[in-house]
């Protein structure tokens, strides 16, 4: 069966919303949740960015469903404080919890002053804070001097097993090298030959565990809303790749974003008022590999949208098979 989870986007909702927006998820139906960890916004009319770590023990203790975050160890967060995070959700949340780890982009990275490396220089930062993160949820005591450096640092609190560690990636080359490490994948809707490519450059990697899909979509009561509601809160669907995670202040990315219209919108967000055209959409992200969809309803109005979902999405798209 499918796994069929909500997105939680810090971003966009106050944290008390969004642990709402969660527990109802939950009674909706929806098997898992995940959520982004962002210092900033995308866009400043989305206005909101509430503390990851904090929220997500909240959130585990008012639910039953598996959680996960993506989040980018090495510049904002040395790994030693990833590890220990990990750690204490893990032993107080044992087999609920799991983390995908990502080069990280300059909006969220930028605060600490340090130069925001290039790619080739992030992509090797994270895998040697994964090296360093797996070492210290062994308990072992780390020393390194590298991309990142360490001293004599040690976890003392460990749950009995590590938990999960996934690769975020959007391109088949980070998908390709992070099956050397990963415990599984998570990546982005993008069109569906290039999904194929990442999911497939991970699993011929010899990439293990569950492959998961986010999908950024937009539903209303009529397309005209929906399409609004895109065009407002995620108009930053339309920047590349490398461009996306180079800016580095909100400000810059409504700049960047200005000219973009709401059909630019609706390339990149799934935008429809019927649930049926959502249905169809998802299961094309199973037939392309995806054991786990995430649904991220740009809105920053979630209740209806968890309902009606919940009763007319998400019991179809889990019986989607292969």
């Amino acid at each position: 069966m499918t796994i069929v989870g909500f997105h939680a986007s810090h971003e966009q909702i106050a944290p008390a919303r969004l642990l709402h927006a969660v527990q109802r998820a939950e009674e909706a139906g929806f098997d898992a949740a995940m959520c982004s960890d962002h210092l900033e916004p995308w866009s400043v009319r989305q206005g909101e960015s509430g503390y990851a770590w904090s929220w997500l023990g909240s959130v585990l203790q008012a639910t039953l469903i598996p959680l996960g975050v993506v989040t980018a160890p090495g510049q904002r967060y040395h790994p030693a404080i990833t590890a220990q995070a990990i750690a204490t959700l893990e032993s107080m949340y044992p087999g609920r919890f799991w983390t995908a780890l990502g080069s990280g982009e300059a909006l969220n990275e930028h605060v600490t002053g340090d130069p925001f490396p290039r790619k080739a220089e992030r992509d090797e930062r994270l895998r040697e804070s994964v090296d360093a993160i797996r070492r210290l949820l062994r308990g072992e005591e780390v020393t390194a001097d590298g991309h990142v450096r360490l001293d004599r640092a040690r976890v003392w609190s460990l749950p009995p097993v590590p938990p999960p560690l996934h690769v975020a990636a959007v391109s088949s080359e980070t998908a390709r090298s992070g099956a050397a490490w990963a415990d599984g994948l998570i990546t982005v809707d993008q069109p569906r030959d290039a999904l194929r490519e990442v999911i497939g450059a991970y699993r011929d990697a010899g990439g293990h565990g569950p492959v998961a899909v986010q999908v950024h979509l937009s539903w209303a009561r009529t397309d005209e809303e929906a399409l609004a509601i895109a065009h407002d809160q995620w108009r930053t669907g339309v920047l590349p790749g490398p461009t996306i995670w180079e800016i580095d202040r909100p400000e810059a990315f409504d700049a960047a974003t200005a000219d973009a219209t709401p059909d630019d919108v609706a390339r990149t967000v799934q935008v429809s008022s019927d649930p049926a055209r959502h249905l169809a959409k998802l299961a094309e992200l199973v037939d392309a590999g995806a054991d786990r969809v995430f649904l991220h309803h740009v809105g920053t109005e979630q209740d209806e949208f968890i309902d009606v979902f919940g009763e007319h999405v998400v019991p179809e798209l889990k019986v989607t098979g292969r």
